[in-house]
């Protein structure tokens, strides 16, 4: 059986056609045939028809502003075209894989790995497992709005030329859709026009949670529950696998524009939007319960379960039994929407919480199969279970997120006016009051007082002093996690826990409504996790908090800021050492740990695949929880499609089920002393010559005059602020511009820098080849960092990056040019070799998306080079090179 009419490459000849067609009716005949031009160049160059680039720079330096806007957005729409056909051939990959049975980390492979194991390991790897995206409001996602509803909607007419049964005229019909869209998006400023709010942000997330994960999560529970039927012979019940977590509107770590009428905004749209959901699955489940009730026994607790709801809504009551006379349960459902319409109401008899709805939805369920509607059940009743279950009454709960420094001001500032110098006290100190304002009853300060303090200081107090607020109109689980940004000390995560005590949301030893989660992200640190997290266990509110948190501690790493302090090897070998120290301290004290990986889209700030991520972590770091950012433009490119969307979560659920069971057969996995050894070498040379990089003289000018990082820093892509302090430094400069500005000049640095010198010093030391070829063939962490650094390598290209390297003062680039691409070449050289392999990467399609894209990322990249080598740029080309930044964001499909 055929599932497809068409392939990715008449996808994209189709495409790039009518493209062709709309620029030369939008533009001129002239304007087609000068993009024709650069785009042949390209490609000829590309293809060794060509000795050089220059015919291709020649062009371009001699268009006029005007063309140069047409060039630069013929390919920046190009790219949006042919990541959409890339789309659609992955969307191929994975039917065509499902209908064969030859998908890689399906949820079946999960099953027949669990089936070797006895029920009572199924089950408790099951109830151990709890998986929860995390989508923040960090500013990577390039596009605008307007331009990725334009892109849904050519996405769908794809989907149905690619899969539906068409006659001539309805294709052609679709062909006609798809003209004006395009035509539309030619139209459509591409570049941003103001800067986004923290609002806009909000809702960019509430989007895939609304259309696309709510639907899908429910699909995967019924692919897993089909799967473990079909390979244990025992019913196991399916429990929640699954949560959603958003920092969007709730982040506030450098953002002054997050306030606490944001997050209450983003708390009450999302309540909105998940009830209204959840309104409009129950009307549908009415559609299908019809049942006669003189034909059925509906059951004792059915019966009392309505009538308990009709002695609370007997209006309501009095209008379902007459619009629905004589059928139960429609009358039911009808009255559980009204309970859900008043949950947010002040009229009396709406939901309390999530649990009452997941009752009702339970004694339906049991009704129906006590009268042999099980397939009733499976089909309509349980997903709407396991849609509650994951999505409660607020959609993603909200993780507030601080800088630590904010809140030892705030608390000083509150104490200076009780007589109390908090700033002049010692860590040990510090602890001690902290530990005995937490455990005493009355209060010490007033978090609604904030006369006389700094803004900042009055931000702080105003956020707590509103957080119970919060929790009581929205429920506790709404919004229960608050990450502590540059934790460094105990301390740092008292004060959070002293802040949320004194405005009530702490009430030791009974009550803790929040997660208190250090986000450990220097050197200093990470290597200091013990004394962290074993004073703050030994303490004796702490403890208490913990208890009543469950015994469970949240800890976030920070993966972007690791990166760009110690470099790509150094910084993925401390993360993985202090992973195991963490999971060694919380088993010391009985404290189950939940992982917070904060991880970005690219390689260089923890991006990868996921699956692969998931079983490379350290097996005591496994207890089944695990927590990670999805953010910027890696949450559409997973998200926007149902399809992938599926595949993603099914690929997290398969690794950490198989993880998770590894752990449990073996919490410690073995790892030979002499690859520790070999990393520590390694690690130790590679940071040491990623900072002797950093910290040479004119290294920060050299990263300032051949990266396009000035234009960045002015890009409209989210409401937060490039860098901490606006000074020029790489250490005040945040991770996400410091990737985007290496990413845009082909270079990706931060994704394989000093790799090379690391192996190398191993070899020189008298470590063999074949020792770092055992460590890729069967440890996990190992192969999966040179797997990663690879694709960085693979998507470098050095001949557009010395053109970029050229801007640079001479000086400049003499010194820093060769440098970078010896560690380059030897990085490629190595990496190959303990690969064993002729290529880089390992992935045949990566191969073939390089060779389609970069010859029409080129053209992009060298107009970039000529606008920023400009002393003096009009308006219209300071717009252009802003564009071209969007178009090679579109064509390398990565920013930060």
């Amino acid at each position: 059986m055929a599932l497809h009419n068409r392939d990715v490459r008449q996808d994209v000849r189709e495409l790039g056609a009518l493209l062709g067609d709309v620029l030369e009716e939008q533009t001129s005949r002239r304007a087609f045939r000068t993009v024709e031009s650069c785009r042949r160049d390209a490609i000829d160059y590309r293809s060794g028809e060509l000795d050089s680039r220059q015919p291709l720079i020649s062009d371009l330096q001699g268009l006029s502003p005007h063309q140069q806007r047409i060039v630069a957005r013929a390919f920046t729409t190009y790219f949006e075209l042919i990541n959409l056909a890339e789309e659609r051939e992955r969307v191929r990959t994975i039917r065509t894989g499902s209908q064969d049975g030859t998908l890689e980390d399906s949820l079946e492979t999960a099953a027949e790995e669990l089936a070797d194991s006895d029920v009572d390991t199924v089950e408790q790897v099951l109830d151990d497992v709890l998986i929860e995206p995390t989508f923040t409001a960090h500013p990577t996602e390039a596009r605008r709005k307007t331009v990725k509803s334009k892109l849904r909607t050519i996405s769908t007419q794809l989907e149905t030329l690619d899969e539906r049964l068409l006659t001539d005229k309805e294709e052609g019909q679709v062909w006609r859709d798809i003209d004006a869209e395009v035509t539309s998006l030619w139209q459509t400023p591409q570049v941003r026009n103001r800067q986004p709010e923290p609002e806009d942000e909000a809702r960019n997330v509430q989007w895939y949670l609304e259309n696309t994960l709510f639907d899908v999560v429910g699909e995967v529970y019924d692919e897993l529950a089909d799967a473990i039927d079909d390979e244990i012979e025992d019913s196991l019940e399916i429990p929640k696998l699954f949560e959603f977590r958003s920092w969007a509107g709730s982040d506030r770590d450098g953002n002054p524009y997050v306030t606490p009428e944001v997050t209450a905004n983003t708390l009450e749209q999302q309540r909105e939007v998940v009830l209204e959901k959840y309104r409009d699955q129950l009307k549908r489940l009415s559609g299908v319960l019809s049942q006669d009730g003189s034909r059925i026994d509906a059951g004792g607790a059915f019966e009392r379960s309505l009538e308990d709801d009709r002695d609370r809504l007997p209006g309501s009551a009095r209008t379902a039994e007459e619009r629905y006379p004589g059928e139960p349960y429609r009358q039911k459902l009808k009255l559980m929407r009204e309970r859900l319409e008043r949950v947010s109401d002040v009229r009396p008899g709406g939901y309390e919480d999530v649990d009452e709805l997941l009752a009702d939805l339970e004694v339906i369920a049991k009704s129906l199969r006590n009268n042999g509607a099980e397939s009733v059940v499976e089909a309509h009743v349980d997903p709407i279970r396991r849609q509650v279950a994951t999505f409660g009454f607020s959609l993603a709960s909200l993780d507030l997120r601080e800088h630590q420094a904010k809140h030892t001001d705030a608390i000083a500032a509150a104490l200076e006016q009780e007589g109390i110098d908090y700033h002049d006290l010692s860590e040990d100190e510090r602890t001690e009051l902290l530990t005995d304002a937490i455990l005493q009853d009355e209060p010490i300060i007033d978090c609604t007082d904030t006369e006389g303090l700094s803004e900042e200081s009055t931000r702080v107090l105003e956020l707590f002093a509103s957080l119970g607020d919060w929790q009581a109109e929205y429920g506790v689980e709404a919004i229960d996690t608050y990450c502590i940004s540059m934790t460094e000390e105990p301390s740092h995560v008292l004060e959070v826990l002293f802040l949320a005590d004194q405005a009530g949301v702490v009430s030791l030893p009974e009550h803790c409504g929040i997660d208190v989660v250090p986000l450990l992200e220097t050197e200093y640190a990470l290597s200091g996790a013990r004394r962290i997290m074993g004073t703050l266990f030994e303490n004796e509110a702490y403890s208490q908090a913990l208890e009543a948190r469950g015994q469970t501690q949240e800890i976030m790493l920070g993966y972007s800021d690791s990166n760009k302090e110690n470099g790509f090897l150094a910084a993925n070998w401390s993360l993985y050492k202090n992973q195991r120290r963490l999971g060694e301290i919380c088993a010391d004290y009985d404290v189950t740990m939940r992982l917070f990986h904060g991880r970005g889209g690219s390689i260089s700030r923890g991006g990868g695949p996921m699956n692969e991520a998931l079983l490379a972590l350290p097996n005591s770091t496994v207890t089944g929880q695990v927590k990670f950012t999805e953010q910027g433009e890696a949450i559409a490119e997973k998200y926007a499609n149902p399809r992938i969307a599926e595949r993603n979560i099914e690929q997290m659920l398969n690794a950490q089920l198989r993880a998770r069971l590894h752990a449990m057969d073996q919490p410690e996995e073995e790892v030979r002393e002499e690859w520790v050894d070999a990393m520590e070498t390694m690690a130790d040379a590679a940071r040491q010559e990623y900072r002797d990089l950093l910290e040479s003289d004119g290294f920060v000018q050299y990263f300032e005059q051949a990266t396009p990082i000035t234009v960045i820093e002015d890009l409209d892509l989210g409401s937060r602020p490039a860098s901490r302090s606006g000074e020029r430094t790489v250490e005040d400069l945040r991770a996400i511009p410091w990737v985007f500005s290496w990413t845009q000049s082909r270079c990706i640095l931060p994704g394989w820098y000093a790799l090379a010198t690391g192996l190398e010093t191993y070899l020189d030391d008298g470590g063999s080849i074949e020792t770092l070829q055992e460590m890729y063939a069967e440890w996990p962490f190992f192969r999966t960092t040179l797997d990663n650094a690879a694709l960085s390598l693979s998507r470098t290209e050095l001949e557009i990056a010395e053109q970029y390297a050229n801007l640079a003062d001479d000086d400049l680039e003499a010194t820093f040019f060769p440098r970078i691409t010896d560690e380059y070449q030897q990085a490629t050289d190595l990496i190959t070799e303990i690969g064993q392999r002729d290529q880089l990467h390992t992935r045949d399609w990566l191969g073939e998306n390089l060779e389609r894209r970069n010859p029409y990322v080129d053209p992009l990249n060298l107009l970039q080079v000529y606008l920023l080598d400009q002393t003096h740029r009009t308006d219209i080309e300071e717009r252009t090179l802003r564009l071209t930044v969007k178009g090679v964001a579109a064509g390398m499909k990565n920013t930060g």
